[in-house]
């Protein structure tokens, strides 16, 4: 098989399973690849090149270690961390003056190990009509475009370089209010939910869990939570990854927050 920079970490592992530990020789950050639910969740996503700046090797790395596996390396293919596209700015965004951006940069919050989705919130419901939000960071944050998408917002992304990434959240319609809740605060019927699946609630609580173990223990919850069933979750925080995976897999959800650190969510799926 032939493979570059940009192949994709399930792509090696469909053509040979046994690159698995290889893989996991590599790196001691890849050792969480040997858990089914991290691998299908993260596998499909990662190509070698973001995966050794995970785990802070070379592409060059995985061609040498995968190359008794039948693997053939393609060097000509250009590394997609060594280049940066710059779209320009769509005719919106071009109109908007200076002052009515609102810069929020999280690179100093991420680096401490804080999640800003919180101040994030904050920021966007704080926006008046108009304005647009700028966040500032050192990767694409698709999981909270696709948040905000949801609430209508469009998002352009601009990457100054490798190490710095701009994205751009705004509405058309600014005659609409903005709301900067998650998804699930659209809904006001959480008890009417909790009354449907009253005798159908299974229970869990992720809070003490550290990284990444709260989206994996409810995700293999999900896949044994019996039809017409609901999953009651403690979580500490909105697990904005967690949202998008629920969605593709075609799960609805919704969310209550009690307050800093506590926050439930109820996850189901409609059967028709």
């Amino acid at each position: 098989m032939l493979i570059n920079s940009q192949t994709k970490i399930a792509a090696l592992l469909k053509h040979h399973p046994d690159a698995l530990e290889a893989i996991v020789t590599l790196s001691p950050d890849f050792k969480k690849l040997r858990n089914p639910i991290l691998r299908k969740l993260m596998a499909g996503r990662t190509s070698i090149s973001m995966a050794s700046k995970i785990g802070g090797c070379k592409p060059e790395d995985f061609f040498r270690i995968l190359k008794p596996y039948g693997f053939e390396a393609d060097i000509s293919v250009q590394d997609e961390s060594e280049s940066v596209s710059k779209a320009p700015l769509p005719a919106f965004l071009q109109e908007v003056k200076a002052s009515d951006i609102v810069s929020l940069d999280v690179r100093e919050m991420l680096a401490g190990g804080t999640d800003p989705l919180k101040l994030i919130q904050k920021t966007v419901k704080e926006l008046q009509a108009g304005q647009v939000l700028k966040i500032i960071n050192t990767f694409e944050p698709t999981p909270l475009i696709k948040l905000l998408e949801n609430q209508g917002f469009k998002a352009h992304v601009d990457a100054l370089d490798k190490e710095l990434i701009e994205t751009y959240f705004f509405r058309i319609h600014n005659n609409k209010s903005v709301e900067a809740e998650a998804p699930a605060d659209q809904y006001n019927d959480w008890d009417a939910i909790i009354k449907k699946y009253e005798n159908n609630l299974q229970e869990i609580d992720v809070r003490q869990l550290e990284m990444p173990m709260p989206m994996m223990t409810i995700l293999e919850a999900l896949e044994k939570l019996p039809d017409n069933s609901a999953l009651y979750v403690h979580h500490k925080r909105i697990p904005v990854f967690l949202l998008t995976e629920l969605k593709e897999r075609d799960f609805d959800y919704r969310i209550k927050e009690i307050n800093d650190g506590e926050v439930y969510l109820l996850i189901f799926k409609e059967h028709i």
